[in-house]
């Protein structure tokens, strides 16, 4: 089901807590929840190493969520909100994890009374990383994850993968990789991906490298690209979290 015709109504709120780390960022929320009895679904977003969560990608994908029924937070990682450019600091990804972690808990906290459905966890390149190593090391944080352009290599050093939480993820995971990216081709994330035990998925964006748009003069060859990614998700999750209910997880 795609979700072109959607409108993007939904209320975008700054958002701040006190946990430590602290949550940044800012939270879509639905117009109208799609369901009555709970809260719908909630997902996390963080962003890549060299951006923080107003990259445009972010921000389109976190629309179209809302706009499905997705109650959605984008938040600035630790080392984002201790300066505001430059990559993250060496040595200190925990405390990157651990504002993931805090970010989960700031949303199952929004609403106690009306708790959510199911709560997803993602990121793009780094923020994606940093989510596998903490659903790997915690595997009821969150029901699935959405992961876009998982750095799986340095460019142009294929012998450096970062591979090494994968055989303990049991969450379900969605890659999302474009056919141009140069931490990691698609026939390199498909072997990677079977290290996996818990279901996974790829979805190809044809054409597109890793900021998942065509480059800085084309950001608008794939203005459908946030909308494919939802069908997509929403596709992964109808079969993926079906498998793991029936396993016993």
């Amino acid at each position: 089901m795609l979700h072109k015709s959607l409108r993007l109504d939904s209320k975008v709120l700054t958002f701040s807590d006190q946990s430590n780390p602290p949550v940044r960022g800012f939270l879509h929320r639905p117009s109208a929840l799609p369901n009555e009895v709970t809260g719908g679904d909630a997902l996390v977003l963080a962003h890549g190493a060299g951006s923080d969560c107003q990259a445009p990608l972010l921000i389109a994908v976190a629309n179209n969520f809302a706009a499905a029924g997705f109650t959605v937070l984008r938040c600035d990682l630790p080392y984002r909100q201790k300066r505001p450019h430059g990559p993250p600091f060496p040595g200190a990804s925990a405390e990157d994890r651990e504002g993931l972690r805090n970010a989960v808990a700031a949303l199952r906290g929004l609403a106690p009374d009306r708790p959510f459905k199911r709560v997803f966890l993602g990121g793009h390149s780094y923020g994606g990383r940093q989510a596998t190593i903490l659903a790997a090391s915690d595997a009821a944080l969150a029901d699935a994850l959405l992961l876009l352009s998982y750095p799986l290599h340095p460019p142009r050093k294929p012998d450096q993968v970062r591979t090494a939480q994968f055989p303990k993820l049991r969450t379900p995971a969605l890659f999302v990789q474009g056919t141009r990216d140069p931490f990691g081709s698609l026939e390199e994330m498909e072997s990677a991906l079977k290290l996996i035990p818990a279901t996974t998925a790829l979805f190809a964006v044809d054409g597109v490298g890793h900021d998942l748009s065509c480059g800085k003069r084309q950001r608008n060859a794939t203005p459908d690209l946030p909308s494919r990614i939802l069908d997509a998700f929403e596709r992964f999750l109808g079969t993926s979290l079906a498998t793991r209910s029936g396993s016993g997880e």
